[in-house]
């Protein structure tokens, strides 16, 4: 097992160029399994996510090749309808094979899935979608069983929950609507991103979509669909992984492949806490030449503040003189790098699903350990201002969503390196 190792005090100069966004290459994976023909995926990220689904993929029967972040995937006539436990388990996205396979062959059984420990994330919006298209849903031995008794047909279908819209839901019921026969309504869908790549990539195949990155998405079933070249968009969430970094450090970083339209959040908020944000229709510079000013920052759904930015706010707003308050309007519970940030000497108090954070001039080095892929990041940032040396470990978490992330820290001036774990040396000693 590896750790991230950290010698912070250093500003951060150069320019970083994003890899392309995990989160949309996941489900557009999942989306070649609709065609019969090869389908050519560019701009892939190399992460552990991504050799999951490859190996997901071709344990349903599809050939695949990844070659310098292209995918080249070839799905069998007749597809495995079952996605094994030992791949769904260890990765959330998963499910979302379930959709294709729903439409392509009537039937699909897929493992509970897993992923980070940030609380319930049930699927229960994903089962209300197919059943709406009139798939018959079981659960059983810890399999989600769908089955088409009759032919699939197009529906209203309303994906809102608790804490808003989901995107993963989205995504599946999407994909199994374009080859459902009669129009299919989607209300109360996620207007992310991601959301509207993967719509982009359907349409190439030949679905016929409208309205994605809207509440409101109209998809009118086709009989098949044909395989395709896509690139994939580039990693918001990443991008605004540097930006916090290249603000806690005070430094002149120019990032790259990012799309400032997707990061309107972010900026505003960088903004208000007085870092300087110039930005072109494909980089953001981020500078800071004043202290840091507390601002306020609660996670909502696409186009609000992206929860998996919310670590990584914090841990900007651990040293920023003054108090902030984060509220976590999508993950309750996606607070678990508290603890840790603590121990770097942040001064970070809990009340329910907000986190009141009380700004500190500076952090101390220390080992840490990451919970879940954010908070990973969150940490590895923090580091980069700590007073001395930073310990990272579980960064396997991290693997799961940073494409090289210490080689891009280290190449704008941070002091980081990989380094494998000494079995005497775990933290649980």
């Amino acid at each position: 097992m590896d750790k991230i190792v950290i010698s912070g005090g250093k500003k951060l100069y150069g320019s970083i160029s994003l890899s392309g966004a995990k989160n949309s290459a996941l489900p557009i994976m999942a989306a070649t399994l609709l065609s019969k023909e090869e389908s050519i995926i560019e701009n892939v990220p190399d992460l552990r996510d991504i050799q999951t689904m490859i190996k997901l993929l071709q344990a349903l029967g599809a050939e695949v090749r990844f070659q310098r972040h292209t995918l080249f995937v070839k799905p069998a006539k007749d597809l495995c309808p079952k996605a094994p436990y030992d791949l769904v388990s260890t990765m959330r996205a998963s499910v979302c094979v379930l959709g294709p396979l729903l439409a392509r062959m009537g039937y699909g059984e897929v493992s509970m899935p897993g992923g980070c420990v940030i609380g319930a994330r049930p699927i229960d919006l994903h089962l209300k979608g197919f059943e709406a298209l009139g798939a018959e849903i079981k659960i059983r031995h810890g399999y989600v069983v769908a089955r088409a008794k009759k032919r699939l047909k197009g529906g209203e279908i309303y994906l809102g929950g608790a804490f808003g819209s989901s995107v993963l839901a989205t995504a599946n019921v999407l994909m199994a609507a374009v080859l459902v026969r009669g129009k299919t309504t989607i209300h109360c869908a996620a207007c992310e991103p991601e959301i509207t790549d993967l719509a982009v990539y359907l349409r190439k195949m030949g679905a016929k979509i409208r309205g994605e990155g809207s509440p409101r998405i109209e998809i009118e079933g086709v009989s098949k669909l044909r395989g395709s070249r896509h690139r994939i968009i580039s990693d918001r969430i990443e991008g605004g992984t540097y930006m916090a970094a290249a603000a806690m450090t005070g430094g002149d970083v120019l990032i790259r492949q990012i799309a400032p339209e997707y990061q309107t959040a972010m900026i505003d908020k960088l903004k208000q806490a007085g870092v300087l944000v110039d930005q072109t229709k494909s980089s953001i510079r981020i500078r800071r030449r004043k202290p840091l000013k507390p601002v306020d920052v609660t996670t909502l759904p696409y186009p609000g503040f992206a929860t998996d930015l919310q670590a990584q706010m914090m841990a900007l707003m651990s040293i920023t003189p003054g108090i902030s308050v984060i509220s976590e309007k999508i993950y309750p519970d996606r607070f678990m790098h508290v603890s840790e940030l603590n121990r770097m000497g942040a001064k970070i108090y809990l009340e329910g699903a907000r986190a009141i954070v009380h700004g500190v001039k500076r952090l101390s080095g220390a080992p840490v350990m990451a919970s879940d892929l954010r908070a990973s990041a969150a940490l590895v940032i923090a580091g980069l201002v700590a007073e001395g040396k930073t310990e990272v470990h579980r960064v396997y978490h991290l693997d799961r969503g940073y494409d090289r992330l210490e080689n891009k820290l280290l190449s704008v001036g941070a002091e980081i390196g990989r380094e494998k774990e000494e079995k005497q040396g775990s933290m649980n000693n």
